[in-house]
This record gives structure tokens, sequence and C-alpha cells, in this order.
């Protein structure tokens, strides 16, 4: 994968930047791709870029140095950078919400903690463990057991976080055994149900097509 890439959707364009790449590979990708774009572009209003950082939480300063790349030209812009990761701010914003709960402890083999509402999870859940609730789950703690949204059937649910080592995932009656349909390895996943009654996984940084109304919640 090149450092960044440019690529289109129907809300306008975004930059992904390779996570494997160093910092300065991606401002030097960045302004090459930029030139190109602007040597090719009659664009006269300005042009927003959606950063999509994917799995890297940029600095203070390499945000100027991005926005500093950018400044170089006169119709390019950032839009935002979206990190593909929860991050504290997100957590914060969540807690805000008056139906979403925190949850700290730790969940061990053959233990059920059972909520009501939106979950926010910062403990441990040991393999065995189980977690079921209503509402959606968030997840900056970690899952080695079971996580159930949407319980009993609620299948407009998600889950979202690291769900790479979980047991198992539940969204109302649809199970995925993680073993089997593995999520990316390091990344941040959203867990749903598709249109076919079939759970599975996305990325955060698709939240917005996957579920509106949540990415919106989120700040997006």
């Amino acid at each position: 994968m090149q450092a960044v890439v440019l690529r289109g959707n129907q809300d306008g364009y975004q930059l992904v930047l390779d996570q494997a790449a160093s910092f300065k590979e991606i401002k030097e990708t960045l302004r090459e791709l930029l030139d190109n774009l602007a040597a090719d572009s009659n664009a006269t209003n300005q042009i927003s870029f959606d950063v999509l950082s994917n799995q890297r939480l940029l600095t203070a300063e390499q945000n100027q140095q991005l926005e500093q790349i950018f400044s170089e030209f006169d119709h390019f812009q950032i839009h935002k950078v979206i990190p593909d990761v929860i991050t504290i701010e997100d957590a914060i914003h969540l807690k805000e919400q008056d139906n979403v709960h925190l949850a700290t402890q730790t969940i061990r083999n053959g233990q059920t903690l059972e909520m009501k509402g939106d979950v926010l999870y910062l403990g441990l859940i040991n393999e065995g463990g189980r977690l079921l609730t209503t509402g959606n789950i968030y997840v900056m703690g970690t899952v080695l057991g079971i996580l159930q949204a949407g319980y009993p059937s609620g299948e407009d649910k998600v889950v979202i976080g690291d769900l790479q080592h979980a047991q198992q995932i539940r969204i109302g009656e649809q199970i995925s055994i993680v073993e089997t349909d593995q999520p990316s390895k390091g990344s941040q996943t959203v867990a749903y149900v598709n249109d076919l009654h079939v759970l599975e996984y996305g990325q955060l940084s698709d939240l917005k097509t996957i579920n509106p109304k949540i990415y919106h919640r989120m700040g997006g």
C-alpha cells in the first residue's frame, strides 16, 4: 500500500494513511499527491479532504505538519482527521450521554454481567465471562470472553472496539465465533448485523455508512 491513498465516496474525498508507513513517507507522498491533483484540477472552489489515519493517533505537531502541507495549495483543505480507533475523547463524549453506562469491573470465567442501555466497557472479560446488554457496546478494555449487544433480539445494535481476542460476538440472536470470523488484527472493529441478518465486521472509519445514528453520536 502507498503511504497515502486517495479515494472518493458520496461525501467527497478521503486520504487514507498507511499505518505501516513512517510519518516522513506520509508527508512526502501527500505533497506529491496534492501536487498532481493541483496540476490536473481546474477547481476554483475549496476541496475538503477527510484524512483517515488508520490505527495512527496523530500528535498535535503531526496534525500541524499536515495542515502546513495543505496550506501550500490554494484550493485544498483538511475537513477532519479520523483516527480508526476509539479515543479517550470518544469515551468522554459517549459517557456524557445519559443512556451510556460505564463498566470497569473484571468479569471472570462463568460470570455474566447483564446491563441495560449502551455500555462503555473499560474492564477485563476473561475467557468464559459474558457481558450482555440491550444496547450498544463500546470496548476500551480487554475482551477474551463473550460480548452480546442488543440482548435479547435487537439486531440494530453494534459492538465497537478491539474484538480480535474475544471468544464470541453476539448481536441480538446473531452469533460470530471470532476464531472463525476473525476481525482484522490490531484494528478497531465494528461488529454489526447486515441487511441479510448476518453478523459481519467493518472498520470504524466506515461507521457513517454502517450506522449513521451512532456515527453522529460519537461526534462525527
